[in-house]
């Protein structure tokens, strides 16, 4: 199916796992992908994905460099965005982990820019809770 991660060609809770391997951070609207991803997981689902986090807030430079954004870097959130923003759209046990031998390749997309000072790979995993009965009343 073709579609768009912000716009999922997928009905509502019946996805078991959602991966992906950078591409989240490619988005300008990363709480619509998280919402489309809450949306179609099943409770008890499970995101387990891999993408590039920013550790410190990213010069305006970095920022507005579009061959930075289509590489992976001017669009990288800061953690405690991510983790806010999933929380909010319902996630639970939410764990970004750097992966700090990212920093390595990091360095030889552009070289002199010390672009590991502000990003490193991440392992972002978070679980759609289970539902559960309500009592009635």
């Amino acid at each position: 199916r073709l579609g768009e991660i912000e716009h999922l060609p997928v009905a509502d809770a019946t996805v078991d796992v959602i991966i992906s391997n950078c591409v989240i951070n490619l988005s300008p609207d990363k709480p619509a992908v998280f919402a489309e991803a809450f949306r179609v997981l099943r409770p008890g689902g499970r995101l387990a994905i891999s993408d590039v986090v920013a550790t410190t807030d990213l010069p305006d430079e970095i920022r507005a460099d579009l061959a930075l954004y289509s590489g992976c870097v001017a669009g990288a959130s800061l953690v405690s965005h991510l983790e806010e923003t999933m929380a909010h759209i319902g996630f639970q046990n939410i764990h970004v982990a750097p992966k700090d031998e990212s920093r390595t390749f990091i360095e030889q997309w552009a070289p002199g820019r010390s672009l590991t000072d502000y990003v490193v790979s991440a392992t972002i995993e978070a679980i759609k809770p289970d539902e559960s009965p309500t009592s009635g009343g």
